[in-house]
């Protein structure tokens, strides 16, 4: 029988999107900050071309970021932040209804990456309050693999070396904080996975 236990908390990442940054950024970084904490990282502007499809909301050109935070992030706590992304959302929709920014938050760890929808789908496991868990990467073999539903922009180059900076410096935080003896989790292989406890 399995021992239930808190499991350690992960970094939490966020993916702004939009076409229009100078209609919102850098102040967009501080009404971020005052409910998140202090920013840990920014990757910069990322060109976003894997597909049209915010087009027609966001503009052309569209540019991604990805922030990530130095509070560390409970597992159990995704669904509210994406709550209140949502509602930074809605506070800066324009008069036609188009949104300035698409937010995704996400919790990474050394075993995966993890963001949080308010849509259903077969893959998604349900948190409560409307919000959806999506398994989008794991880590394995020493690098991020992708699913058979993995959004086409996670699986780029760009945004995989930015995430691998991101285990990176999380994993250096763990072996400051508990010593070598901690490792490096992965995601197992499927003839590895655990029998179900």
């Amino acid at each position: 029988m399995s021992t239930p236990r808190e499991p350690r908390p992960g970094v939490l990442v966020l993916s702004i999107l939009s076409a229009r940054w100078e209609a919102f950024w850098p102040g967009l970084a501080d009404d971020l900050a005052q409910r998140l904490g202090p920013l840990a990282s920014d990757s910069g502007l990322i060109p976003f071309e894997v597909t049209t499809y915010y087009q027609p909301e966001f503009g052309h050109p569209l540019w991604r970021r990805i922030l990530s935070f130095e509070r560390p992030l409970p597992l159990d706590g995704l669904a509210d932040i994406k709550r209140f992304t949502n509602t930074l959302e809605l506070a800066r929709t324009e008069s036609d209804g188009n949104r300035l920014f698409n937010l995704d938050p996400g919790c990474l760890t050394l075993e995966r990456l993890v963001l949080a929808s308010g849509k259903n789908f077969t893959h998604r496991i349900y948190l409560g309050g409307g919000i959806w868990a999506d398994l989008t990467l794991i880590y394995q073999g020493g690098h991020w693999k992708t699913l058979p539903w993995t959004f086409r922009d996670y699986a780029s180059p760009e945004v995989q070396i930015h995430l691998t900076r991101l285990r990176d410096r999380y994993h250096q935080g763990i072996l400051d904080e508990t010593g070598p003896e901690a490792g490096d989790r992965e995601a197992p292989s499927p003839d590895q996975s655990p029998h179900k406890e």
